[in-house]
């Protein structure tokens, strides 16, 4: 494996990592340019397994051993020291390893939707952080895709990624470009559709109907504002988790965590990985 040294941080060759902080910048360089960045070994490993092509890798000159066992192809390894590190990107890379992929095709909403018995549906949440632990417990807890609402963040931003631990690239996923209409799609598929709230009047998730859960859509709105009363129109029942000692709400992605072990807690017991 041919490792090539940079010693300057402006170097064209590594432009794919430049800025990383830069959520901005990021967000007009990676989907237009068809690349997202993976950090830490775990993680660019994983993308590899869900068949995603590494266009470069980065590593800090003393980890590139970490690299040693991969067939890297015509993905050329670049390293460097951490202070060059830190200058390119814009923060200092603990993990010591990065790698840029191409990004593939999104398959299409009905695509998702058919090979699906439960998803979860997400509607303006544009926090990254959250965005991947939902994706993360999505995968832990029994669910089969995810579906966003065009305001959503992107699942293959860095933070997302990391947060997810890779498993942005394991979960299905798809954008409803028509929204809230987009929820009819959801529903003509034959899933229902569960918008979660913590209004008082909204049925408690675990007193659902077995046909409710049957093939359940669970809908999540964004960390603050929640879901917006076009959404919560647009679907067959709004949901609470019941609260205690006067707490109104939870944080999204731990929300939809406990909601995806409730819909899910009858499925027979299985194995991790």
């Amino acid at each position: 494996m041919p490792v090539h040294q940079i010693t300057d941080p402006d170097d064209d060759r590594i432009a794919d990592y430049r800025a990383l902080t830069d959520v901005e910048l990021r967000t007009r360089w990676e989907p237009p340019h068809g690349l997202f960045i993976a950090e830490g070994e775990l993680v660019l490993r994983r993308a590899l397994r869900a068949g995603y092509p590494a266009r470069s890798y980065l590593v800090d000159a003393k980890r590139a051993d970490q690299l040693a066992d991969l067939d890297t192809g015509d993905a050329p390894v670049y390293a460097a020291t951490p202070d060059v590190l830190q200058r390119a990107t814009g923060f200092h890379v603990h993990r010591g390893v990065l790698a840029s992929f191409h990004r593939r095709p999104l398959p299409t909403a009905a695509e998702v939707l058919a090979a699906a018995r439960r998803i979860v549906v997400l509607e303006d949440v544009n926090n990254h952080t959250n965005l991947g632990a939902i994706f993360r417990g999505a995968a832990a807890l029994g669910v089969d895709a995810v579906l966003l609402s065009p305001t959503c963040a992107d699942p293959l931003y860095r933070r997302s990624v990391r947060v997810s631990m890779g498993e942005v690239f394991a979960m299905p996923y798809a954008k409803l470009d028509r929204w809230p209409a987009g929820l009819d799609q959801v529903r003509e598929a034959g899933f229902t559709v569960l918008a979660m709230t913590p209004a008082p009047d909204a049925v408690p998730i675990q007193r659902l109907t077995r046909a409710q859960r049957e093939r359940p859509a669970l809908l999540l709105g964004a960390e603050g504002p929640g879901l917006t009363a076009a959404a919560q129109a647009a679907s067959d029942v709004r949901v609470v988790l019941p609260m205690r000692r006067g707490v109104d709400s939870l944080n999204v992605a731990a929300a939809a965590a406990v909601a995806f072990w409730e819909l899910g807690r009858d499925d027979p017991p299985f194995g991790g990985e």
